[in-house]
């Protein structure tokens, strides 16, 4: 009999045999970068076994029933004891299970489809052995169960990735995918753009350009290793991280460059640079808010679901929970993560309810999967003992002299202290501003400050607002900057990482020590006044700030009684342990994930269903406006696809259980499928201020 894998509409058929082999090679020189082809080979060469059925031939031939195809190599591979390749083989189309308990028989967990298929629970599949002939090898062993899931993560990754490419292979044929690591090409291209800088100007651009060379130089040494860039906001991190990020992947044979970055907003700033420098061929951009477009660029959408591309700019949430997400959907990428410079851009910004486990995730890269990473910011958080406590070998270098951050020319601005202001105090002191940046805690607080504004050339910023509407409105808040114009803008938080933007005074209402040092960044950025002509006034609002901002704001006041200089090393540093202690340690592994992987049977898929980097209860609300009305049809209609969605995601607005239940109220959504929904009625949404839900007495919108 012939047994077959796939078949083609027009009849063309794939044996399981040549298919495993062809997934087996494919995932052998995936994992060759950290020296586990040998397990690999053996996850892609036994995960179809099942497939050896008459019961998975008929639905193959003749559409019948669904068959579980996938314990069968799973129930192989435990009984050869190789408990790794046997979370793979399960978990290769639903995901990987939890383990479980030994004595499990119902449910999904592995140790229940172990006794299924031990009690003959499954269809047979005894001709495998006829055309399949697994490779011995002995499994490695890891220190510890974290090492375990980290490692069952990574074969599975290559498992993964590889089944589906050599499956989209005889289906479609040769396919346009990714771009080779060109590192002469980098190089030759960052080189061109830089050389206009030197000779180098004197003061900002100066010592902009000594950093740029003095962490090329530590590049070409170093070993694979962890660094931290400390570089004073406008001192030139994003250039001079990706010449570091060149230079070290062309010593130490790396080959990929991965930017992690906390806010989309600033992902397509540094992408455009990246674009500029090095061409767009090179960069994948790969967040929500990013329209790729199908057709015209096929490699870019492929490459969303592997990173197979020179230069990946992602965020915080895609990158870390892609290592704690059971599905293999986010899984491929993970093989392709190894072996790379990772730059963690404005590392302080770290989710700290799951600190714990991303560390664990950057220190578990480069312990055992050969990458670099860089913990990039101008506000580095004091990591370095729970580097330390994960990996207790490495040693975490500073890239940037302690000469340079120290240098005066970075001390642009004075911060000073207002204590507590009503808000029509407040907004009589905007408006008498001609150019002024207001950063407060919340988007009520935002909404209602900016109606206190008067006269032209006033904006707000906020998440209520869409992401191309709050673009729109940055790019004219830069034309009016850059031409002397009345320029007021009241925002959140949004606007003080990554937003190159420059104001002559910045009010920023109390928070934590890291927003405020970058909320400092957004004036006098070039460095073209005196310090003491550029204010950052720090104030209060009498009706206070929200409760989750009274930790980091407890932390800053005690760090103001110790130290008058606050944006030195040593404030920044006793500011983030003093608020690591009052957070205490269980918060800052909220879910507990470490414990739970060294202490259960590797609760893959509790995990998964638990941790969500962005932890609150919301919904999208998609804006419906002239450019997407094709799509929201769609939508609305149970059509839209992926590429329907990665569009709509421009113009989405994350909404709360409250918010959604008063659009509920007022007939103004249609609710989708998926619990996502629809604006129906657009007076609700202003041109100005974006989402506009009048709230009840004692009701706020936090950030």
């Amino acid at each position: 009999m012939k047994w077959l894998a796939h078949i083609t509409e027009d009849g063309n058929e794939q044996t399981i045999a040549e298919h495993s082999k062809g997934a087996a090679e494919l995932a052998a020189s995936f994992a060759a970068c950290f020296h586990m082809e040998k397990e690999a080979y053996y996850v892609a060469l036994m995960h179809d076994i099942g497939k050896f059925s008459e019961e998975f031939q008929q639905r193959l031939l003749h559409g019948g029933p669904i068959i579980d195809h996938s314990t069968a190599g799973a129930y192989e591979a435990f009984m050869d004891r190789k408990l790794i390749a046997s979370f793979c083989i399960a978990g290769h189309h639903a995901g990987l299970p939890d383990g479980g308990f030994r004595s499990d028989i119902e449910g999904g967990s592995l140790y229940a489809r172990l006794n299924r298929a031990k009690k003959g629970m499954i269809p047979r599949y005894d001709s495998w052995k006829l055309e399949i002939n697994p490779q011995e090898f002995e499994e490695f062993r890891a220190k510890n169960n974290y090492e375990v899931s980290f490692m069952t993560r990574m074969i599975f990754s290559c498992l993964v990735d590889a089944d589906f490419l050599d499956t989209e292979s005889f289906f479609c044929g040769e396919i346009e995918r990714g771009r080779r690591f060109d590192i002469k090409k980098l190089e030759e291209s960052l080189d061109n753009y830089v050389r206009p800088w030197f000779p180098p100007k004197q003061g900002v651009n100066d010592l902009r350009c000594r950093i740029l060379s003095e962490v090329g130089i530590r590049a070409k040494t170093e070993e694979r290793g962890i660094f931290t860039l400390t570089v004073p906001t406008g001192g030139g991190k994003t250039v001079s991280s990706l010449n570091f990020a060149i230079q070290h992947a062309k010593k130490n044979h790396l080959e990929r460059i991965i930017y992690v970055i906390p806010y989309t907003s600033i992902i397509e700033q540094t992408a455009e640079v990246f674009r500029r420098i090095v061409g767009n061929e090179m960069v994948l951009e790969h967040h929500s808010n990013v329209e790729v477009k199908e057709d015209d660029e096929a490699y870019l959408f492929r490459a969303t679901e592997n990173w197979d591309m020179p230069i990946i700019v992602t965020t915080a949430v895609q990158f870390f929970e892609s290592f704690y997400k059971n599905k293999s959907s986010s899984a491929r990428k993970l093989h392709n993560i190894a072996n790379s410079v990772i730059i963690f851009d404005e590392a302080q910004m770290m989710p700290i309810p799951y600190l714990r486990p991303c560390v664990r995730v950057v220190t578990e890269l480069v312990k055992n999967y050969f990458a670099s990473a860089v913990l990039c910011t101008a506000t580095q958080p004091s990591l370095n003992s729970m580097i330390y406590e994960f990996f207790p070998e490495v040693h975490v270098y500073e890239l940037c002299p302690n000469y340079i951050f120290e240098d005066s020319v970075f001390s642009r601005v004075t911060f000073q202290d207002l204590g507590i202001m009503s808000s029509e105090l407040l907004a009589a002191e905007l408006n008498q501003k001609d150019q002024v940046l207001c950063i407060v805690n919340s988007r009520k607080a935002a909404k209602d400050l900016f109606s206190m504004m008067e006269g032209d050339g006033i904006f707000h910023l906020s998440t209520n607002m869409y992401p191309i509407h709050r673009k729109r409105v940055l790019g004219e808040i830069r034309t009016r900057l850059r031409e002397g114009l009345t320029c007021r803008v009241v925002s959140t938080s949004l606007i003080e990482a990554g937003v190159d933007i420059d104001f002559p005074v910045v009010y920023r209402q109390v928070c934590g020590l890291d927003s405020i040092l970058q909320a400092g960044g957004r004036c006098n950025r070039e460095g073209k006044k005196t310090q003491t002509e550029s204010k950052v006034l720090v104030f209060d609002l009498d009706c206070g700030s929200p409760e989750l901002f009274s930790m980091q704001i407890a932390a800053y006041r005690e760090m103001m009684k110790q130290y008058k200089d606050i944006s030195s090393k040593e404030a920044v540093k006793f500011y983030f342990e003093l608020l690591f202690y009052l957070k205490g340690e269980d918060s800052l592994d909220q879910k507990h994930i470490l414990k739970r992987l060294e202490e259960e049977n590797l609760p893959f898929e509790s995990i998964s269903n638990d941790l969500h980097l962005i932890d609150s209860n919301t919904r999208t609300l998609y804006i419906r406006v002239e450019e997407n009305e094709n799509e929201i049809k769609m939508l609305k209609n149970g059509f839209a696809n992926k590429q329907d969605y990665r569009k709509l995601g421009l113009y989405g607005i994350n909404i709360y259980e409250y918010e959604f239940r008063k659009l509920m109220d007022r007939y103004a959504i249609t609710v989708l499928n998926n619990g996502n929904c629809v604006l129906d009625d657009m007076t609700l949404y202003n041109n100005e201020t974006g989402l506009n839900i009048e709230l009840e007495f004692g009701q706020a919108i936090f950030v």
